[in-house]
């Protein structure tokens, strides 16, 4: 469920896009993430880096698409979007508080978070995400500069790398209970 509500605004976002403007898109999308945020704190739970962030990156561009140029294209906006999640989960990284801690904390028992690979590992999944950011964004700049090439193109990379992060999200917390012995509980799950 929570990587369901990680992912719905880029899921409306990127089905928006299909359908309407790219203003409407990001706007709906950052309001859904202004949706998480305030389900996470009627639950009493933190302000998530990610969900913030996003509904403000979100916001912004859609602020810029109508206030400065609504003409900037599909490739140009969907660009800007990889690259704030790219800014935001590098940042989170750089700042030592990898967004995916957040989730992991409230997703398991205090003693499995105070193991001492379980920062390391929320370093390396959210270390993943990024690099999954950066390919997005990479495709979408490739379709940028060479436009002979199909826009499915961009959408079967973003589509292959998302999912491969989703995978490699369940993946690592197994992989590291089988190396390392570690209990079930002591890496965040992407329920």
């Amino acid at each position: 469920m929570t990587i369901f509500l990680i992912l719905a605004p880029y899921g409306a976002y990127t089905l928006l896009m299909l359908v309407t403007s790219a203003t409407m898109s990001v706007f709906v999308a950052s309001a859904i993430c202004l949706a998480t945020v305030a389900l996470d704190v009627v639950r009493g739970r933190s302000v998530k880096t990610l969900a913030a962030g996003s509904a403000i990156v979100f916001a912004a561009i859609g602020l810029y698409l109508a206030l400065r140029d609504p003409a900037l294209g599909p490739l140009g906006v969907k660009l800007s979007v990889d690259i704030g999640i790219f800014v935001i989960s590098l940042g989170s990284m750089l700042v030592r508080r990898p967004f995916t801690l957040q989730y992991a904390v409230e997703s398991v028992p205090p003693e499995t978070a105070a193991m001492p690979g379980f920062l390391h590992a929320n370093y390396v999944i959210t270390g993943a995400w990024t690099a999954a950011a950066l390919l997005m964004a990479a495709a979408n700049l490739v379709l940028l500069y060479v436009p002979g090439l199909p826009l499915w193109s961009s959408l079967a990379v973003a589509f292959a790398v998302r999912n491969s992060a989703i995978y490699f999200t369940k993946w690592y917390p197994e992989y590291r209970q089988i190396k390392y012995g570690a209990p079930a509980s002591a890496m965040p799950n992407a329920r």
